[in-house]
């Protein structure tokens, strides 16, 4: 945020196009400003997440860099979505918040996730 523009207009434009959809500051958040809520929480982190992602993406076409294509996982697959101009950023800010919501409201606490570092068999 501090050391490149590019990335800092991009992140100012995410965080306008979630303003609508959250009660927090996006870069209150990335900055870890005292008061903004949690990456901890599913809600933050997934759209913070997201806007990274998008962020980097613009840097990297700021260097020259093309991608012939974008994929992801979660808020991946939306960030790859506005990447690709198949979603608007809004378009893609709004998925993205409203489904975080979704998850930690409705669907937190019913689950779990873990990384196994063992072989398949072993497993």
């Amino acid at each position: 945020l501090d050391t490149s523009p590019v990335f800092a207009e991009r992140i100012a434009a995410c965080a306008d196009a979630l303003a609508p959809y959250v009660d927090w500051s996006l870069t209150d958040v990335l900055r870890g400003t005292e008061g903004a809520p949690s990456l901890d929480r599913v809600d933050v982190a997934q759209p913070a997440l997201w806007a990274v992602m998008v962020a980097l993406a613009e840097v990297w076409r700021a260097h020259g860099l093309k991608p012939a294509a974008v994929l992801g996982h979660s808020q991946g697959e939306i960030a790859a979505a506005a990447v690709s101009g198949a979603l608007s950023l809004e378009d893609a800010a709004r998925t993205v918040a409203v489904r975080s919501l979704a998850i930690a409201r409705e669907l937190s606490g019913h689950g779990g996730m873990a990384a196994v570092t063992a072989p398949h068999d072993e497993v």
